[in-house]
């Protein structure tokens, strides 16, 4: 699938001379002064041409510029961190092509250089637009944009030249790639069929939740007859509802917990991505997403504050959606992630005020709360403080299993925060940036505090 494609008219030309250009001028200065001192009509006469040459070639590029337009897309739009895209470029132009024309494709110094061409191209359609294609390698997550293409008029004679940017670009999201995970850690939190099953408990006798009266129609093989003999009257069981898994995911934007992550800006077009700590992070997450969406369970992302992880982004196309499910819904995770980073940092720049919500709260535990018991809890969480995991440990009471994988810059530095967080049921483990991310997630049930 062909993402968007880029079209626009191209700015205003700049033209100046080439250094061919420039040697006829001076060559002209240095014989019209010789044909001064010298008397010397001819050499007057060549200092002239050498002279009104380049002028006219300048001018020549000042009249006929052709108008020049592009299209741009990128197959496939989305693409994973460690792939490879193909990179489609259509150019065209109205009005009369003078001299010579080529053609080179900027790009974010992280993506490598940009490929030239001469235009016309060797590929021509019938309808006089030229064609181009590339790979580009994607080694990390990201937003980036492709382009502008820069085209270069000279004359025939190449004394003159004209530049001009004819698009604005082409923006490639670049989404974290995943890391199988061993689906022992989660192992026995489903049923048989896929789907956990849910009783509307009215009184607290287990037989009472089970059982209804008879209705005429219920087969006979439903007849619970304990239940018969107490209430003096046929009971039947009921059907247990069912819906399907739900797992949590808490992916910690604090900025206080990937304080590396800040930094310079980037340049314009370019991605500044977070420290290594953070990109551990968003891997964790990314994996963990596709490790929960193989076992068919519904996702749901969330902030240490319990605001919607993903509308912290600028590359969610969703941002404001409660969960996500299937295919469908964990390729919006993925872009979701493209380009997130810790609340505070944009593009590799850090906001001078904390987040007012800064830490984990109330907000979060009545979220988790809500989905009690239906599924996992998974927290991927940066530097935290034994006080920090205090607040978030009572969480595990919620959820079928509770996990946590806590990175730091520092091996030991979260060891409070993981002891305290175990004590609460959690199964909880310190990694750093180093730290293999499929031998952290086993890790979890080895009983080890740190990796």
């Amino acid at each position: 699938m062909a993402s968007p494609t880029s079209r626009w008219r191209g700015a205003p030309w700049q033209g100046s001379l080439t250094a061919a250009g420039w040697g006829f001028v001076g060559t002209g200065a240095v014989v019209l002064i010789a044909a001064q001192l010298m008397g010397r009509r001819d050499l007057l006469h060549l200092s002239v041409f050498l002279l009104l040459v380049p002028g006219v070639a300048w001018l020549a590029n000042r009249l006929f510029r052709p108008g020049l337009s592009v299209d741009r897309a990128s197959d496939p739009p989305v693409v994973e961190a460690g792939r490879t895209a193909e990179v489609r470029l259509a150019v065209g132009h109205t009005g009369v092509l003078v001299g010579r024309l080529s053609m080179a494709e900027h790009l974010p110094a992280s993506l490598g250089e940009g490929p030239d061409f001469a235009y016309p191209g060797h590929t021509v359609g019938s309808d006089g637009v030229s064609r181009y294609r590339y790979q580009l390698a994607c080694a990390h997550r990201g937003l980036y944009v492709l382009g502008p293409v820069e085209a270069r008029s000279t004359d025939v004679f190449g004394l003159a030249e004209q530049r001009t940017r004819i698009d604005y670009g082409t923006r490639l999201t670049v989404t974290p790639a995943a890391v199988p995970l061993a689906a022992s850690v989660l192992s026995g939190l489903r049923g048989i069929d896929g789907v956990i099953a849910t009783r509307m408990q009215a009184n607290p006798s287990e037989d009472d939740v089970m059982t209804r009266e008879y209705r005429h129609g219920d087969p006979m093989r439903r007849v619970h007859w304990a239940a018969t003999a107490r209430h003096g009257q046929l009971m039947v069981r009921q059907e247990e509802s069912a819906t399907s898994p739900e797992a949590t995911i808490v992916l910690d934007l604090r900025r206080d917990a990937f304080p590396a992550a800040t930094g310079r800006p980037a340049p314009p077009g370019e991605w500044a991505p977070g420290s290594p700590e953070f990109e551990w992070a968003v891997t964790a997450t990314m994996s963990v997403a596709a490790h929960l969406a193989e076992l068919d369970y519904t996702l749901r992302l969330l902030d240490a504050d319990g605001a919607l992880a993903l509308s912290h982004s600028p590359s969610s196309s969703v941002p404001d959606a409660p969960d996500f499910s299937g295919r469908e819904g964990l390729a919006q995770v993925a872009e979701g992630l493209a380009a997130i980073l810790p609340r505070g940092g944009e593009n590799g720049t850090a906001a001078l005020a904390p987040h007012p919500d800064e830490g984990f709260g109330d907000l979060l535990l009545d979220r988790i709360e809500a989905h009690r018991q239906r599924g996992p809890l998974v927290a991927i969480l940066g530097r935290t403080t034994a006080q920090d995991a205090r607040i978030l440990a009572p969480a595990a009471a919620s959820a079928e299993r509770a996990l946590a994988l806590v990175v730091t810059d520092h091996p030991g530095a979260c060891r409070g925060a993981v002891q305290t967080l175990r004590a609460a049921g959690w199964l909880a483990i310190e990694a750093t940036a180093h730290t293999r991310l499929e031998a952290a997630w086993l890790a979890l049930t080895a009983g080890t505090q740190s990796w």
